[in-house]
């Protein structure tokens, strides 16, 4: 990934909270067919120190897992939706009119060799960790345990874990950094003023990175 020296990110916390925040991931391996990508949510795990573990998993059916051979490299993608920036938000446009539209991003890459897990226990424990991270907070949490015993044996048997021991996490911020602070300040008046989920949350992001 190109990553200008004013767009990057390498505060190690910092980048597993992106993940943590943003968890589906898009699984990039070389197979014998080929480059392939699935989208899978990961959960990630700060050991072994320094970087971490991701873990997922994909289908029985997926031919992922018979692809892969041992020590296969994976490439896992996080990133956040993304905006439009209009370049008429810029006060600069009106001084120089030198501006062009462009795309504001937030992006993690993850790498690292790809670890399939066909192992019943480490399954239940994973798929009950991550469920219970997404029950959180509800009035009434729905639990592993609240399906029947056999049913969920089933299930796991269905499914094959993915865990990628990580070596290196690379983090590209691009949220107008580039630009005069009259221009990023400009940039977030107008994503509030584009009155969306996405809008607002890049405005938050732009505004917290001007503010480190």
């Amino acid at each position: 990934m190109y990553v200008p020296k004013h767009f990057e990110e390498t505060r190690i916390e910092v980048l597993r909270q992106f993940i943590r925040e943003q968890p589906l991931g898009t699984l990039v391996t070389l197979t014998p067919h080929g480059l392939d990508a699935n989208h899978l949510p990961f959960e990630i795990d700060p050991q072994p120190s320094p970087l971490g573990t991701l873990r997922g998993h994909i289908a029985r059916a997926n031919p992922l897992w018979r692809d892969s051979s041992p020590g296969t490299e994976a490439l896992v993608v996080f990133q956040n939706s993304g905006t439009y920036i209009s370049p008429s938000w810029y006060p600069s446009k009106q001084e120089t009119g030198k501006v062009v539209p462009t795309w504001n991003y937030a992006v993690v890459h993850a790498h690292g060799t790809l670890r399939l897990v066909d192992d019943p226990e480490w399954l239940r424990t994973f798929v009950t960790q991550l469920t219970n991270r997404y029950e959180a907070g509800r009035s009434k949490p729905w639990r592993v345990t609240d399906a029947p015993a056999e049913f969920i044996d089933k299930q796991l048997g269905a499914i094959i874990g993915v865990e990628i021991q990580l070596a290196r996490l690379i983090g590209k911020w691009k949220v107008s950094q580039n630009r005069p602070a009259p221009d990023r300040d400009g940039v977030i008046d107008g994503l509030l003023a584009e009155k969306h989920d996405a809008a607002r949350a890049m405005a938050e992001f732009v505004r917290q990175v001007r503010d480190e």
